[in-house]
């Protein structure tokens, strides 16, 4: 009479069944990792983005700045506020820097005529300065889940 093994037989199904199992949950957690590390990477390159747009719209809100001074009389009130497609918000303010003698008339200073004086200086030669704050930052968070925000500060010669 041949005797035969069905604990061997159900034993090599288990063992298939459990590696079975172990390569389904080790392929799971390297699915899971890699949506992650997918979804992290994208914030952080929509983020980069924003932050560089930024950087540049600084850049040209300044060149803005310097022309509006350009055009208009010295010492005038330009700062502004503004908005670019509804996601950044552009704020520039202007403070001037100039030479002002003690024997000229105050009406002539800019302080009184709109602009902001920053500060006084001591020789003609340091006359038509301007220091210009331009910030940007992201209104819109809904596209970035962290506040994004640049200031930029330059000192022009007029």
């Amino acid at each position: 009479m041949q005797r035969k093994n069905n604990l061997l037989k159900s034993s090599r199904s288990a063992m298939a069944m459990m590696m079975a199992i172990s390569v389904i949950v080790i392929m799971s957690t390297i699915m899971a990792l890699s949506l992650s590390m997918t979804m992290q990477t994208t914030k952080q390159t929509t983020d980069l983005y924003l932050y560089e747009q930024s950087i540049l719209l600084s850049k040209s809100a300044t060149e803005y700045a310097l022309l509006q001074i350009a055009q208009n009389k010295p010492c005038s009130d330009l700062n502004s506020n503004f908005t670019h497609d509804n996601i950044y918000n552009i704020d520039i303010n202007i403070e001037y820097i100039y030479y002002k003698s003690i024997s000229e008339d105050p009406q002539d200073y800019c302080d009184l005529n709109g602009g902001k004086l920053y500060m006084s200086v001591s020789t003609p030669e340091q006359n038509g300065s301007v220091i210009l704050d331009v910030t940007v930052s992201v209104t819109d968070s809904a596209i970035s889940s962290e506040p994004i925000r640049y200031f930029r500060r330059t000192i022009q010669k007029l």
